[in-house]
Formats: structure tokens, sequence, C-alpha cells
């Protein structure tokens, strides 16, 4: 993944700007610099793993959409349109689809997971750009996935940075309670010793933040490009312009190189 320019936005009285290339050099410098700052406090980096380590023109999510559908037609012996309507309502109402299967038809969540990750990774490729930023990171890395150990680390294999993450927090430790739910995020932080004042959260859906946030971590949402196939609902990534969102950037790991160095001035 190429590194490109920088989208960001700072809330809570942090200056709302955007960095964009050509851009006055002293004051992409400024820019830099202000990142660097807002950010050298923190030990521990928290990130989702779909659609955040990897960006969401992958459609890498779209195959366990499908999957999620066909366990459900099966299940329950639907035809596909509906099976996906039904998907899609557990997905809003309950924070995952396994979750509202779970609570209204007894899903058993093992074999649940186990279908709808079996799935072809290839899209994802391997990213040495954020391998270098996360190599440089001081402190400790954590995944913090709705999916599930397995998924989570076929995905980090393939983009070729799994050696820099210390552990992954999935829904099975989560105790199958998903994202946004304050639950999982309290025994996230009890399980690594976790202190939220000294620990950012990166996250492509704004309503994931929110709890982060009001736990004190400073919080970033990586976007999806422009004009680049995205198969997230509107109403999934809505909310960017909410005050628990600290920052915004289209590129996870151009963000990060400002954080561990801002350049010299050209």
């Amino acid at each position: 993944m190429a590194l490109c320019c920088v989208a960001m936005v700072a809330r809570l009285g942090l200056t709302h700007h955007r960095h964009a290339l050509g851009a006055d050099p002293e004051t992409a410098m400024s820019e830099h610099q202000t990142i660097a700052a807002r950010f050298g406090h923190v030990n521990t980096w928290v990130f989702d793993l779909d659609n955040t380590l990897y960006p969401p023109h992958c459609n890498l999510f779209a195959q366990v959409d499908q999957r999620m559908t066909a366990f459900i037609a099966d299940l329950l012996n639907l035809e596909r349109g509906e099976a996906r309507n039904l998907q899609k309502d557990y997905y809003r109402n309950y924070g995952t689809t396994l979750h509202g299967l779970m609570q209204v038809h007894n899903v058993d969540p093992h074999t649940f997971l186990d279908y709808v990750h079996d799935i072809d990774h290839s899209p994802i490729e391997p990213d040495p750009a954020l391998g270098s930023v996360l190599a440089e990171l001081p402190g400790r890395k954590l995944i913090y996935t709705n999916g599930s150990v397995a998924h989570a680390e076929a995905v980090i294999e393939r983009l070729g940075i799994a050696h820099h993450f210390e552990e992954t927090f999935d829904i099975v430790a989560a105790e199958f309670e998903p994202k946004p739910h304050r639950g999982p995020y309290e025994r996230f932080v009890e399980r690594f010793d976790v202190d939220p004042a000294n620990s950012a959260m990166f996250e492509d859906l704004p309503r994931n933040l929110e709890v982060p946030h009001a736990l004190g971590m400073l919080t970033v949402l990586v976007t999806g490009k422009e004009k680049l196939p995205d198969n997230r609902s509107a109403w999934e990534v809505a909310g960017d312009e909410r005050e628990h969102i600290h920052h915004i950037t289209d590129d996870l790991a151009s963000f990060l190189a400002d954080i561990i160095a801002p350049p010299p001035p050209s």
C-alpha cells in the first residue's frame, strides 16, 4: 500500500485541518510535528482488524458477509434475500450478526465463526510500508477485533506484519459480546493491563470509538479512499464528525509515519 496524503481531523479543542499534497512545506512540517506531539505519551497501540489494517477496497469482508448470509439461509431454511435482511437486522440491533443469532436462535458461536471465516485471504497483499512504521512505534501493539483469532492471524500473515503484534483480543475473548458494547472494552483493558490514558485506538467504524474515547484513549478513524469500492453500509460509517473521534486518516501507514518522525523541512 503506497504512502499518500493524510486527511486528519482533530477535535476536542484540537486544530481542524487537512494535509494535502502540494501544501506549503512549513505548514506541512508544523502539522507533522503537531501529530507527533499529540501521540508522544502513547505506549499501547490498539488496532481493529478488518478495513483498518487493510483498506476496505480489498473487499475481504464481502466474502465473510456472503458466508453469513448462506449460514443463516441454511440454518433457518430461508430464501437468500430473507436471510440477508435478517443478517443485517441482527448486525444493526445486536452489534454483530453472531450476537443476534446467539441471542435469538442459540447458535453455537464456534461453528458460525469457523464457517464464515473460511474464505480466500489472497486479496490481502503484503504491506511493507505499514510493517516499517509498526516496527518503529514505541510500546505494545495489540489487535482488538469482532472476528476470530484465526481470521486475524490469516490477515496479518498476508500483510507481513504478524510479528509486530503482542496479542489479539477477539470475539471469543470478549465472551461473544461485540464492539461497540462497553463490556468487552473493559475486559480488553483488564486482560492486557492497558492504561487508556496512554493508549490510542484505530478503527474504521465511528461507533466503535465511542467507548475508547470515554475510557480516555486517543481515537483515530481509518477511512477508505474516496472513489474506491467500499462494501460498508452508509449507516456504519456515519458519525465521523462526532467529538469522540480525535483524528481521521485515509492512509494508516502515512499517519503512523507522521507520529514516528516528522520529516525535515524541504
